[in-house]
């Protein structure tokens, strides 16, 4: 049977459907669905001047705070006709560029400042590509392999299952055998609520001052992938690109080529924060963070100005299970969270730990389903 057509849209509505598109193009994380709250907050308004339409679209398009200016120049030049208005959107500094590797489109998140980081980081974009060799396996990435699924924190579903013991009484099944049964219940049914792994999340540093760990960290997050049924990667340095369908290929040479191609920022500068930003403006991207445990890989170096990273990392803090940095400076013995950015993040931690090697890392994974102490502790007493 042939499904009815939707009516068309009225006329007048255009300007507001179209102004999700616009958004888009000068790279604000805008779904389908904000631009539908967008045309019913107009609709519920019966918006009676601009300052009410503009008022509506703050509240459901939800610019960052600190592309507000670039939003309101793009409004004005959208339902005013200033084109002068343009030029601010049009010459906004650097973009954090998004992609997923799961997607043929290349997505560009929030436009935020360049930031410089330490002695060895730096904000400038630098495109570069990598070659990774595939070398055998080792027994830190096989003791991944064999034990992350059952090593992972865990969380309770609303799902229950059967159990013999340890449970809470099934009214329900019990009272239908005893109707089976007249009367007579032979012992006690019981069910428990099903426990699930966490998601784990790895963010991995790409950038120049990261080079020498590169090769390192991709392999355990090959490992990682093909352990646990829920993982995702991310490379971030200027850009940030979502490597998880890359990573799903079993034969690790081929993964790592082809997650080579993909990133498109190797060895480069990096934008701790601004680039973490945008991971959290995509709706889809934050989904992953909720719940999870999120290791984070670098060396967080950031220089100067660091409320971008610093932002970033309580945002992802509260939305994490567990927020982890792992930084190969913590490999040296004589190392201490005395930067700026460091001492403003690491209250935020959950770990902050030695990410110098494969084996410590592996071990680090290994153990996250234990508690520990909070890195602020650990780090005060040191």
């Amino acid at each position: 049977m042939r499904q009815p057509a939707h009516p068309p849209l009225p006329r007048a509505a255009a300007p507001f459907l179209s102004f999700g598109r616009v958004l888009r193009r000068y790279g604000f994380a805008v779904a389908p669905e904000q631009t539908q709250s967008f045309m019913a907050a107009v609709t519920l308004l019966g918006p009676r001047s601009m300052q009410d339409i503009l008022e509506a679209a703050l509240a459901t398009l939800a610019p960052p705070p600190e592309r507000r200016d670039a939003f309101l120049a793009l409004f004005r030049s959208h339902f005013h006709g200033d084109p002068a208005a343009l030029l601010v959107a049009a010459n906004a500094e650097d973009d954090v560029r998004v992609k997923d590797d799961g997607d043929a489109r290349e997505r560009q998140a929030a436009t935020l400042q360049e930031r410089t980081g330490g002695a060895l980081a730096s904000a400038a974009e630098q495109l570069a590509v990598r070659d990774f060799a595939a070398d055998g396996e080792s027994a830190a990435l096989l003791s991944i392999r064999r034990a992350l699924a059952t090593s992972l924190p865990v969380r309770r579903t609303f799902r229950s299952v059967r159990t013999r013991s340890r449970g809470q009484f099934d009214v329900r099944r019990s009272l239908r055998g005893i109707v089976q049964a007249d009367g007579d219940v032979p012992r006690p049914l019981l069910r428990r609520r099903l426990s699930v792994p966490r998601k784990l999340l790895l963010l991995i540093d790409v950038s120049g001052s990261m080079k020498l760990q590169t090769t390192d960290y991709l392999t355990t997050a090959h490992a990682v992938v093909q352990s646990a049924a829920k993982a995702e990667v991310f490379a971030f340095g200027t850009r940030l690109t979502r490597i998880t369908p890359s990573l799903r290929i079993r034969a690790r040479g081929q993964a790592l080529a082809h997650a080579a191609d993909q990133v498109e920022d190797w060895d480069g500068g990096t934008r701790f924060g601004p680039t973490l930003l945008a991971f959290l403006a995509v709706p889809r991207f934050a989904a992953f963070a909720c719940g999870a445990a999120i290791v984070i890989l670098s060396d967080a170096l950031e220089r100067g100005d660091h409320a971008a990273m610093e932002m970033a990392i309580r945002r992802l803090s509260a939305r994490a299970f567990r927020l982890s940095l792992c930084t190969p400076l913590a490999g040296d013995p004589r190392f201490r969270p005395e930067t700026a950015a460091l001492r403003a993040i690491v209250p935020m931690l959950d770990d902050l730990v030695d990410g110098s090697s494969i084996a410590r890392l592996t071990d680090f994974i290994l153990s996250l389903g234990r508690p520990a102490a909070a890195a602020d502790a650990i780090w005060r007493r040191a």
